[in-house]
């Protein structure tokens, strides 16, 4: 298994985040890829390097995905930023205002002159800092997908885009969940760029991947499929419903499990059975895992109980999908234990496969 690492990563480092009403240290940290790097460096499962990706390739890339307006703010919001005030270079960039949805309420067409504004515009929370580095890490993530999403699609049985911060929270024109660019959504659509006619995403964050879902939500070639903490209960609460299965061409192509806090490995496992016997009737000829780790018993911000044994039977239930399969690294907060969790996952995966 080819893995990529992003060199950028550490370059987004946030100080603060706005966590249920009170300001906390950060909850993704650049320890949380390196803890991971350091172990498979320990448990090697194939080459790992760097992703080489033309640049004019990444941002065609990219763009697939995300909205033009939206790309043009995160490759100058570090700069906006500071320009309103030189004292905002020693700290992070949070919104603090929002258009929230009401047909005669907000306006959202308009972009505001107002950094702090526009901010707002493109943001669902106010967890999510901005960092003078962070859209050359959202960059340098990107490359990881569209490199691994080329192996697999060169002939390749698997490829681990090991990138941060993560991605499956953000959407075609917002941010959010610690994420900038759908990494997984970049994967997914390079497949099918290069000739595979069904894709699958199946997401095993604790958290629902709101912004995976919202890329491809009237496609039908592209199933998206998640099981996660109950939205009821879990972030980010406005998605991720069992009632969501797409609109116009995609109805039908969109497969939400949610599950109550608390679930065990037994229950956790058949969901995810379910979503297997979807990605095959779906008659996926690929398939992307946004690989969340944050269904750990012992995460600070999420509420499963699997352990680390049992990492290595999900990924080998992976496997048996029988698809090449291009891995996107994202939540998981436990940071100790999250390197030890990721490889015995893709360990487990690859004996299988």
């Amino acid at each position: 298994m080819k893995t990529f690492h992003n060199p950028h990563h550490a370059g987004h480092a946030g100080q603060q985040e706005m966590f249920r009403g009170r300001m906390v240290p950060c909850h993704e940290v650049p320890a949380r890829l390196d803890f991971v790097l350091a172990e498979l460096q320990r448990r090697p499962l194939g080459t790992l390097t760097p992703p080489a990706v033309d640049a004019a390739a990444l941002d065609t890339a990219i763009a697939r995905v995300h909205d033009a307006r939206y790309l043009a703010f995160l490759a100058t919001a570090w700069d906006d930023w500071v320009a309103m005030d030189p004292a905002n270079a020693q700290r992070d960039a949070l919104p603090s205002v929002w258009p929230l949805a009401n047909r005669h309420g907000f306006r959202n067409d308009v972009l505001p002159h107002n950094f702090a504004a526009r901010l707002g515009l493109f943001s669902f929370d106010s967890g999510s800092p901005l960092t003078a580095g962070t859209w050359a890490a959202a960059r340098g993530g990107a490359a990881c997908a569209l490199a691994a999403a080329q192996a697999v699609a060169g002939g390749d049985r698997s490829a681990f885009a090991l990138s941060r911060p993560p991605g499956h929270h953000a959407g075609p024109d917002f941010l959010g969940g610690y994420c900038f660019l759908n990494n997984a959504a970049i994967a997914a659509q390079a497949l099918r760029d290069a000739g595979h006619a069904k894709v699958a995403v199946l997401d095993v964050d604790y958290h629902h991947g709101n912004g995976t879902q919202t890329i491809f939500y009237e496609r039908a070639d592209v199933l998206t499929v998640s099981l996660h903490g109950d939205p009821a209960t879990e972030y980010p609460f406005f998605l991720g419903h069992a009632d969501e299965r797409g609109a116009g061409a995609g109805t039908g192509f969109n497969l939400n499990l949610p599950l109550p806090r608390g679930t065990g490995v037994q229950a956790w496992r058949a969901a995810l059975d379910t979503a297997l016997r979807a990605v095959s009737d779906f008659g996926a000829d690929a398939l992307v895992v946004p690989l969340g780790l944050d269904t750990f018993e012992g995460d600070p911000i999420s509420g499963f109980t699997l352990q680390t044994g049992d990492y290595a039977a999900v990924g080998a239930a992976l496997a048996g999908a029988g698809l090449p399969t291009v891995f996107t690294f994202e939540g998981g907060y436990a940071v100790d234990e999250v390197g030890t969790n990721a490889v015995n996952l893709l360990e487990g995966f690859q004996r299988a496969a």
